[in-house]
């Protein structure tokens, strides 16, 4: 096994080094060493020309972590679902998803000869209101001077406030269809009325095309303001009580990439579902990174609780291969060459540039590894071998 993987190492240093023009000749260099009882000898120049690094076991701090999974969100009033108040034909959709809106500006043009009866009613009851809003008051004067009885007076207050209330009804629902009341009743009679957005944000959703009938139940568009993105992660009981306002996040998007990114937390949650034994915990994103998301991400994250030392080397230094992880000993070094030795380790967590090497007791506390120039070759030429 360490053989083969001596040799891959020797053969992608001999094409990294064809590969170069300027480097033709350290070729041959390499080619003409020798491996002897499965170890490698590299020149001295090879190892320059390839500005490869020695490196040894150094005490690292690691962050101790909880680790969480949850949903990228935004608060309630963040996001809107745009619906109409009354049914109708989409006229105009002038937006596309990804498009940016201001509070008030117009998102859709509904039409339907409904609204044109919807005003003629309205304006119908409002002549009515005049006259019986006179007659009342005048029947009201006749019965305190015991000129009318009980009887007409009782039925004139109530045509009055029954049509008062089926004007004020009228008049909401025109209000609620953005159609101005006062507009109606200087004439003006509209077929198509519009939908306003209700808050700043984009357009992350669209569910209608123009000819569309819509119903008042229907969503015809979403909005969403991203300027308060948060986490909402998941923990369990036990951890809760290492968890506080202000310890680092570090997340990732599986769905969209490797990458992490960073946050914090911001709000413990004190509540605990007692049949999952989950609390929620409200996380900030770094404001660097909150236009990489939207709502409805999943996500997976670490929270830092604190740190401890471990013996670890640089990540370029392990290599890993088939599952395994190994790293490159140099046994002996002369004014001429290194003579170096893989050998399979036992690795922890990755942090700021380090990976643990949990079975570094293994190792002397002297022994140098190469921590530069052999784990992108070896990466490229190891995954098709045969054993």
């Amino acid at each position: 096994m360490n053989y083969i993987k001596s040799l891959l190492l020797l053969l992608a240093l001999v094409l990294a080094s064809c590969n170069n023009s300027e480097k033709e000749g350290n070729s041959a260099e390499i080619a003409s060493e020798e491996i002897q009882d499965g170890n490698i000898h590299l020149s001295k120049a090879q190892f320059e020309n390839a500005k490869m690094e020695v490196g040894q076991l150094t005490e690292k701090p690691f962050a101790e972590t909880v680790q969480t999974s949850g949903m990228i969100d935004v608060p309630p009033q963040s996001r809107a679902v745009i619906s109409a108040f009354s049914g109708g034909y989409i006229k105009n959709t002038p937006l596309l998803v990804g498009n940016k809106v201001s509070k008030g500006q117009r998102l859709v043009t509904l039409e339907n000869p409904e609204f044109i009866t919807m005003q003629q009613n309205y304006l119908e009851t409002a002549e009515q209101l005049s006259y019986l809003k006179s007659e009342f008051e005048r029947q009201k004067i006749m019965f305190d001077e015991k000129i009318t009885s009980q009887k007409s007076y009782l039925k004139a207050e109530s045509e009055y406030k029954s049509n008062l209330a089926r004007y004020n009804s009228l008049k909401k629902n025109l209000e609620m269809l953005n159609i101005n009341p006062a507009s109606v009743q200087a004439g003006n009679i509209v077929s198509q009325v519009n939908i306003y957005s209700p808050i700043n944000g984009n357009v992350t959703q669209v569910y209608v095309n123009t000819g569309t009938y819509v119903s008042p139940a229907d969503k015809i568009m979403e909005i969403m303001n991203t300027d308060h993105i948060h986490l909402e992660l998941k923990v369990f009981k036990k951890d809760l009580l290492q968890l506080k306002k202000g310890q680092e996040i570090l997340f990732t998007v599986p769905e969209a990439s490797k990458e992490v990114f960073k946050g914090e937390v911001h709000l413990v949650g004190t509540s605990i579902d007692p049949n999952t034994r989950i609390a929620l915990i409200h996380g900030h994103i770094a404001e660097k990174d909150e236009q990489n998301f939207t709502a409805g991400m999943f996500v997976e994250a670490k929270i830092v609780t604190g740190t401890s030392n471990q013996l670890a080397l640089p990540e370029n230094a392990v290599v890993e291969l088939e599952g395994k992880n190994y790293v490159l000993l140099i046994e002996n070094e002369d004014a001429e060459e290194f003579e170096i030795h893989s050998v399979e380790v036992k690795i922890g967590a990755t942090y700021k540039g380090f990976t643990a090497i949990e079975n570094a007791d293994e190792f002397k506390a002297d022994s140098r590894f190469l921590t530069k120039g052999a784990f992108v070759l070896l990466k490229e030429e190891g995954g098709g071998h045969d054993h």
